[in-house]
């Protein structure tokens, strides 16, 4: 389908939800054979939420499952809250049980964000640490560079856990950093703009007409979203048809 102007980089609009996951998916094989065709390994960061859970579900069922070779895979976390684990709220629970387990990323590779720990701040520096010590680094700051990055969209335009008007958006020596959220669970620990700008792809995925008024602030840059903005890389924007027609 036509997609809607001046959202920045390439917008891809599908017929529904579940057309908007399958494509989604389909975009992250791409992205995982070419960085394991390019250097061995496929650096991916993961978002929460309710949107992507379907898209990691059909990354783990056939035969999109045997198109992966999950040996190379390393995983990230775009964001957490300040929640064990196990907790419903967790995005690593939701990942771990919509993709993690079905499929044979190797333990070792998967990169959960200790967001449940009291210290949030060691917790995020560790993080940051750990992202420059495993991703090549870019640019003259050597920023850690991951291969994609997978995006949500609230619908106060916030993405990862980066929210209006918080301190956290002005973070450019961190890759890693606490967050706060407008709403509960408010402590989180985020990926800070200088990580997604630095990624070699990034996909937003966004869904339902209550979204329309995020996407106007993209367009208008007025949102943390729209400062998502590759320096070298691809930025990609998959919708369905009710957030588009919203927009």
């Amino acid at each position: 389908m036509s997609s809607p102007g001046k959202l920045p980089g390439m917008v891809t609009v599908l017929d529904s939800p579940e057309a908007m996951a399958g494509a989604a998916a389909d975009w992250v094989l791409e992205a995982a054979a070419d960085a394991a065709a390019a250097s061995g390994r496929f650096r991916i960061a993961l978002a929460g939420g309710s949107t992507p859970r379907r898209l990691y579900q059909l990354l783990a069922a056939s035969p999109r499952r045997e198109r992966a070779q999950w040996s190379r895979w390393e995983v990230y976390f775009g964001d957490e809250r300040a929640v064990p684990p196990e907790d419903p709220s967790s995005n690593y629970r939701m990942a771990r049980e919509a993709l993690l387990d079905q499929v044979a990323v190797p333990p070792a590779a998967i990169h959960r964000m200790e967001a449940e720990r009291v210290d949030l701040e060691a917790a995020a520096a560790e993080y940051s640490s750990m992202l420059a010590a495993t991703c090549p680094p870019i640019g003259t700051e050597d920023v850690p560079r991951l291969d994609a990055v997978l995006l949500g969209l609230g619908e106060n335009g916030h993405t990862a856990s980066l929210f209006p008007g918080e301190p956290v958006l002005e973070v450019t020596d961190r890759w890693a950093a606490r967050a706060r959220a407008d709403y509960a669970p408010f402590d989180r620990i985020t990926l800070t703009l200088p990580v997604l700008d630095a990624a070699a792809r990034v996909a937003f995925l966004v869904a339902g007409a209550g979204k329309g008024e995020a996407l106007r602030g993209v367009i208008a840059g007025s949102v943390p979203a729209a400062r998502v903005r590759p320096i070298q890389g691809e930025l990609r924007w998959f919708l369905d048809s009710a957030a588009a027609g919203a927009v």
